[in-house]
């Protein structure tokens, strides 16, 4: 457990810990942000007790926390820093891109995952965006988080309209998003016309004589969101 050199710093400035049991990554992400004007490293830690410790102690705005580290792991570590002061950012830094561990993340508190290896400029940014209440998620993991949704959406359907087919449930679900026609056949990669036909044989299927029908009754089966 280290702390930065103590120095004056603008009431702006963007103060992180970096929470990482690996001294040369620590060392190259911290002389990152010192190159960067508005951000500072207040603290360094290598395992999840140090990181919780330093956290309450330090008040930083972002932590930058790495997932596997002895004692508490970086999970633990984040549920505990979010429970006791959820004012501080908790940036997932990592080498894990698992749904497993995405979801852990995001549970426990996280407002951003990234793989390490992200460029620095995507690595800045999603600093500046989860300080400012913002969450962050990296190309990768996002394509996974879609995916996760879209089949627990589909899992959904299935289970509430067992009479549709699959790509009917995939319009379904579209539909119950709000999304035109068109942009529908634009998704999946379809005509507009054969999305229509598609649209007509739902309504049939579900029982409803609209659009507006066909969304209610789809939210209320837990289908596009509520």
């Amino acid at each position: 457990m280290s702390h930065a050199p103590t120095r004056e710093e603008p009431a702006s400035t963007l103060q992180l810990l970096i929470a990482d049991d690996s001294q040369p990554f620590r060392t190259g992400l911290a002389a990152l942000i010192a190159s960067v004007d508005g951000m500072v490293v207040t603290g360094h830690a290598t395992n999840g007790d140090e990181a919780i410790a330093l956290a309450l102690e330090l008040q930083p705005d972002v932590v930058l926390m790495d997932l596997n580290m002895p004692g508490r792991n970086g999970i633990e570590a984040t549920r505990a820093i979010v429970s006791a002061a959820p004012h501080i950012a908790v940036l997932i830094l990592t080498m894990h891109e698992d749904s497993e561990s995405v979801f852990a993340a995001i549970q426990a508190g996280a407002r951003g995952y990234l793989v390490k290896g992200a460029r620095q400029a995507e690595l800045l940014r999603a600093v500046l965006c989860v300080a400012e209440g913002g969450a962050v998620f990296g190309p990768a993991i996002a394509r996974r988080m879609v995916d996760f949704f879209t089949a627990a959406a589909q899992a959904s359907a299935a289970v509430a309209f067992p009479e549709l087919t699959e790509r009917e449930r995939e319009i379904l679900d579209r539909i119950a998003r709000g999304r035109a026609n068109g942009q529908i056949a634009e998704q999946l990669g379809l005509s507009t016309k054969t999305v229509r036909n598609h649209v007509s044989s739902i309504f049939t299927k579900i029982q409803v004589v609209d659009r507006a029908q066909a969304i209610v009754k789809a939210r209320e089966a837990g289908i596009g969101g509520r």
